[in-house]
């Protein structure tokens, strides 16, 4: 009986496979963040923002009803509002957020390579540019076999961490050949980090001097998020404890809020503007504010802590509000998520420094590659 052959089509994808399988395999690192608008225009800001409160881990509310809400009230109104916000912080680099995140994936891409030289780190964002999608294709065209997915994020919420889980999944759902997969939920309990964010505030406190009060705020959720089992609030009580512990700080002389509420429901109180004024009213003169939850600075930070809430402190009564900031691309945060990355990658060959294939094994696998390359018409 006769073999029918199936006809091979030359495609450029196709040939982007056959190269990538010669190569050794890799793994890669990807770090994912939040987002940012492109620019600081009302335009830029509804595209941000549709793509952003369109994520149904963002807004638990029935789709047909937000839409309206969406459209017909949210954006015509917040979108101008909130261009202008992100112009009073955007750099001649563009997004404090994005520039900052860059400089921290190479850093850190620097940093594992030391040991690791065939681990990647790519930097990707849930909304906006760039895209989980586009770090998703390089997979297959950089042969990266095993992918490490680390959430910016030191405390888990369904809001955050889940809706990067259901990002990466979603877009590994486009590939053939899926790639070995880990996904570190959170780091807030590693004592890397806790102590990162301790020494950092000793830094500026030996430099700036302490105030009455320290704050740590975190960004909000809705309440009743909490009360469907997300983790997130415990988790910041216990990174705001484990924290002050380290420091040493005495009964109240900190305190725990949270930031950054959208629309009329209940979120996690205490909520940090109203604290920080009720504070300034009762005789608080100086305040200190870090943000743990977050882990570059962006919008939150530097316009509603370091801008806004600090005026608001003032007009209170207040007489300084000192902001201390993420730990951006420190070389405390690069050293913790080096050891993060390894931990996690325990057991994967990359992570070990080891090569996947001798030379001897890569070159004949090269060899093997040109004649299939040749007999497929893609050499």
């Amino acid at each position: 009986m006769a073999v029918v052959k199936t006809p091979l089509i030359k495609t450029r994808d196709a040939t982007r496979e056959v190269v990538a399988h010669r190569r050794a395999p890799r793994a890669a690192v990807l770090m994912v963040n939040l987002g940012t608008p492109d620019e600081p225009t009302a335009p830029a800001l509804r595209r941000y923002l549709r793509q952003f409160l369109s994520d149904p881990r963002v807004i638990e509310v029935p789709k047909p009803i937000w839409w309206f809400i969406l459209n017909g009230v949210i954006l015509p109104f917040r979108a101008p509002k909130s261009a202008k916000a992100y112009a009073s912080v955007w750099t001649e680099d563009g997004s404090p957020l994005l520039t900052e995140n860059r400089r921290l994936a190479d850093r850190l891409d620097k940093k594992l390579k030391e040991t690791m030289p065939r681990v990647d780190v790519m930097l990707a964002m849930s909304y906006g540019q760039p895209s989980i999608d586009q770090a998703i294709d390089r997979l297959r065209a950089e042969n990266i076999q095993r992918l490490l997915v680390l959430p910016m994020y030191p405390q888990y919420s369904a809001t955050t961490t889940g809706s990067v889980f259901d990002a990466v999944t979603r877009s590994l759902q486009r590939l053939r050949w899926v790639p070995e997969l880990r996904f570190i939920n959170d780091y807030c309990n590693e004592s890397g980090w806790l102590d990162a964010i301790s020494n950092s505030i000793k830094r500026y406190r030996n430099e700036h001097g302490s105030a009455e009060q320290l704050v740590f705020s975190f960004h909000g959720i809705p309440k009743r998020n909490l009360q469907a089992g997300d983790p997130y609030y415990c988790q910041c009580q216990a990174s705001a404890r484990q924290i002050v512990e380290r420091l040493g700080l005495p009964d109240g002389s900190w305190k725990i809020t949270f930031q950054s509420r959208l629309g009329r429901a209940e979120w996690l109180k205490p909520y940090t503007d109203k604290t920080l004024q009720t504070m300034a009213k009762n005789g608080t003169r100086h305040v200190q504010v870090i943000c743990p939850g977050f882990s570059i600075d962006c919008l939150e930070t530097l316009e509603e802590i370091k801008e806004e809430n600090r005026e608001e402190f003032i007009e209170a009564g207040g007489e300084r509000l000192d902001y201390i900031p993420c730990l951006n691309d420190t070389d405390g945060h690069v050293k913790l998520l080096a050891d993060l990355c390894g931990k996690h990658g325990q057991g994967w060959p990359e992570f070990a420094g080891q090569k996947a294939v001798g030379d001897d094994a890569l070159s004949d696998r090269v060899k093997r590659s040109d004649q299939a390359a040749e007999r497929l018409n893609l050499a």
